[in-house]
């Protein structure tokens, strides 16, 4: 499996080029080594789809997408959603559901999420990386 899966933000970071540390980062780790979630991929479908005149958007993201990993939405990271779910709401300190997902299927798929959303520190036993500090 990737050893990073990049969050939402990270991704559009990448399409849009605004964070030159993350060119960086990307420029040291091999390609295969990067995904993104099926859940990632549908955040930045829905962008482009609000958007239908930004053909230029729209191509970049496709390219994107052509040439990221991006992995299906399964059983094993369902299993994750319950649980870190039931377990953040249990101390009050829920996720959104999208960004709960994409935290699961890092955990399932046994991966670095690389996020630039604090958030995510709530999650017990999920590595964290931030590409947009140096």
């Amino acid at each position: 499996m990737s050893q990073y899966l990049l969050d939402t933000n990270i991704a559009s970071y990448v399409i849009k080029g605004n964070y030159p540390t993350v060119r960086r980062h990307l420029a040291v780790v091999p390609l295969y080594q990067v995904a993104i979630s099926a859940v990632t991929e549908g955040e930045l479908r829905y962008g482009v789809a609000r958007l239908p005149a930004a053909t230029s958007l729209k191509a970049i993201v496709e390219e994107f997408l052509t040439r990221v990993v991006i992995h299906p939405w399964d059983s094993a990271a369902a299993k994750e959603y319950g649980r870190i779910r039931a377990a953040l709401e249990q101390t009050g300190d829920a996720l959104g559901n999208l960004d709960t997902m994409i935290a699961a299927q890092a955990l399932a798929t046994g991966s670095t999420l690389v996020t630039h959303d604090k958030a995510f520190s709530r999650v017990k036993g999920l590595e964290i990386q931030d590409w947009t500090k140096a």
